[in-house]
């Protein structure tokens, strides 16, 4: 690289010229190991620390506070109403139009279990969501029942309930931490994450990390190796009457594990990309919505995330039932790149399925592009929002078949 070997950050032009060196580093797909990979890894080290040092943290912001518990706890603005005196005022607080008084903050404190430090603007972020985890991680609040039913624990009969939790964390510990505790802290982000269902979706992440550390592949994977060209190579396997059991092969022929996982009740997961400690990517498949447009859609859109957005830390757990443009930067980017691998907007809009959409329309497009006609029919249907028309073509019953193992 002819460059001089980073070193401690004394000077804020010294910070800026290697905070540039890291956005240009970061952009590229860089080889782990590589020299460039770990002068990378260097000067994000050396930079976090001088920040650290010369950065004052900002303090949590206390109406997003309430609106965290809020989203926690499931309530909606009216539930407040008693800790603000009128419905009315807690709009007005929410939008930030009128501050906190010390009785509010004294009711939601005690109502909400919010600390009076962190209403009044004078706690960290860091230290906010360590309480957070500290206080919220409730063993017994894991779907126990479901997880003994599905074999995931083990049923020892009349033990005690200490035994139970501890079967848990030891299971919940399997996402990669030396404890449970911090494991539990992995970030869960996508649409199908609400803090109502975060215990079952843990709990299901961590079951299909365990069932990728049972297989066994071929080959390490190559994160240079997938680029548009890979996701249309993938895509054009939906052209097979046997799409999904050649793309999980394609995939894991590459490096990349795919768990066909059912959802826990209650939950809206389509599927999930992560990688694990050792950082193998893993996909997660639910099948929930047993139709080869859901399947299709969701599987590229995973992959999307596994080549562009997922780190250690990160796991995406996404809903892609009747997907619309998610605001969330990173889902919307996933949607797009898997929305036109499959068919590129140029030759959308112009198609005959699109502009005159039927059966045979759709066939011709489907020839021309080699992928399914489910595909492009379940993309009409969510554009239209005409969810009756079409339905004979999109797949139902199709892909399940393919994964008899599973109970469904």
């Amino acid at each position: 690289m002819n460059k001089p070997q980073p070193k401690v950050i004394r000077t804020q032009e010294q910070y800026k010229e290697y905070l540039s060196e890291v956005e240009g580093l970061i952009i590229q797909r860089l080889i782990p190991g590589s020299e460039e990979a770990e002068r990378l890894e260097l000067l994000t080290i050396l930079i976090e620390n001088y920040e650290s040092t010369n950065y004052a943290i900002e303090p949590v912001d206390p109406i997003e506070a309430i609106k965290f518990r809020m989203a926690e706890k499931g309530l909606k603005q009216v539930d407040l109403a008693p800790y603000f005196g009128t419905k009315s005022r807690v709009s007005e607080v929410l939008s930030g139009k009128r501050p906190l008084t010390v009785p509010m903050i004294k009711a939601l404190s005690v109502g909400l279990g919010i600390a009076p430090q962190t209403l009044l603007g004078l706690e960290s972020e860091a230290n906010y969501t360590d309480k957070i985890v500290k206080k919220e991680i409730n063993w017994s609040k894991f779907p126990i029942k479901e997880m003994l039913s599905r074999g995931w624990i083990a049923d020892f009969g009349q033990k005690s309930k200490q035994s139970v939790e501890q079967q848990v964390k030891e299971f919940i510990s399997s996402l990669g931490e030396t404890t449970a505790t911090a494991s539990f802290k992995r970030t869960l982000s996508g649409d199908a994450y609400s803090p109502i269902t975060h215990y079952k979706l843990y709990a299901w992440v961590a079951c299909v990390i365990q069932r990728a550390r049972g297989k066994q592949l071929d080959n390490v994977f190559d994160p240079s190796l997938i680029g548009k060209e890979f996701l249309r190579e993938l895509a054009q396997c939906s052209w097979s009457e046997y799409g999904p059991l050649l793309a999980v092969e394609f995939l894991e022929r590459h490096g990349i594990c795919v768990v066909i996982e059912p959802a826990l009740q209650g939950t809206s997961v389509d599927g999930a990309a992560l990688k694990d400690s050792d950082g193998r990517p893993i996909i997660g498949l639910s099948l929930r919505q047993d139709r080869l447009d859901n399947f299709w859609f969701t599987l590229l859109h995973e992959v999307v995330h596994i080549w562009k957005h997922v780190d250690l830390e990160k796991t995406f757990v996404d809903d892609l039932e009747n997907y619309k443009d998610s605001k969330d930067k990173l889902e919307a980017e996933a949607n797009r790149i898997a929305r036109d691998t499959f068919i590129p907007r140029i030759v959308w809009k112009r198609s005959d399925a699109y502009l005159n959409p039927s059966k045979i329309t759709i066939d011709k497009l489907s020839k021309e592009l080699n992928i399914h006609p489910a595909i492009i029919a379940g993309r009409l249907r969510r554009e239209s929002g005409k969810y009756n028309q079409f339905s004979d073509l999109v797949g139902y019953g199709e892909v399940r078949k393919h994964f008899p193992s599973k109970e469904w």
